[in-house]
């Protein structure tokens, strides 16, 4: 019992942490300023361009995460040890040491040449996309992945034993039974996403009402000495992530284990 009760004891401390240093903004917070400041167009442009760019490189990263989740939790090929531990380099890698990376590879004439001849990333849109998919690609795997692992192998042989493609399989026995791992995965990188900072401001650049997204504001509002708005935007940054991660925690409440 004192096991226990110690071991709450260190969740509480946890909690406390983060929401001592959410409290202490409060000391800045301007209520007559909020309002001015969220509907204020430059800031509801990059509240806008956040979520849109969040939303997109999610979807990215589920469309490559749950295939090669699946490959790598079911499947032994060659070289699947390496792709495994590669998946961690987002985890490794600091944030902006990737955007480093990307704008590295951007100056080079493979980089030059796609710029030239298809998208334009370097201080445009496409790149804030480009750096957040690239910080959240390979935890999306990571977190999907986890999820599939938790699934018996025994009914995909069964799904087979009785005639079932490995398409097929996949389709309606590993996805059905994997929804609340790939829901909350989507919704864990969709937050990292959100407040991905270092890669985006490096690749993407800090242009007002074209490439800055709520952290760069943030970092933009601090640099110029503005605490009071620098508090707010982080308030709205919060309130967003936290919104939408203890909804989908509720959803995921109500939603059966089917497995089970």
């Amino acid at each position: 019992m004192r096991f226990k009760r110690l071991c709450i004891m260190f969740a509480f401390c946890s909690f406390f942490l983060y929401a001592g240093l959410i409290v202490s903004l409060a000391y800045f917070f301007r209520g007559s300023l909020f309002a001015e400041t969220l509907f204020n167009e430059r800031t509801f442009y990059s509240i806008r361009l956040s979520v849109s760019a969040a939303t997109i490189a999610t979807l990215i990263s589920l469309f490559i995460a749950i295939p090669s989740a699946y490959a790598l939790s079911r499947c032994h090929f060659p070289g699947k040890g390496i792709i495994d531990t590669m998946l961690e380099l987002p985890m490794i890698v600091s944030p902006a040491a990737l955007g480093a990376m990307l704008l590295i590879f951007f100056s080079n004439p493979a980089g030059s040449w796609l710029q030239q001849h298809g998208v334009q990333f370097v201080f445009a849109f496409p790149g804030i996309i480009l750096a957040q998919f690239i910080t959240t690609a390979g935890i999306a795997t990571r977190l999907i992945k986890a999820a599939m692992d938790e699934i018996p192998g025994k009914y995909e042989d069964v799904a087979s034993s009785l005639g079932a493609s490995p398409l097929k399989s996949f389709l309606t026995v590993t996805l059905p039974l994997s929804k609340r791992g790939i829901i909350a995965g989507a919704i864990l990188t969709w937050a990292k996403a959100l407040g991905e900072f270092g890669a985006t401001i490096t690749i993407a650049g800090s242009m007002a009402m074209k490439t800055e997204t709520i952290p760069i504001a943030i970092f933009m509002s601090l640099s110029n000495a503005d605490i009071e708005r620098t508090v707010i935007l982080i308030f709205i940054l919060i309130g967003t992530g936290i919104g939408v991660l203890y909804g989908t925690r509720l959803l995921l409440r109500k939603m059966p284990y089917d497995w089970k």
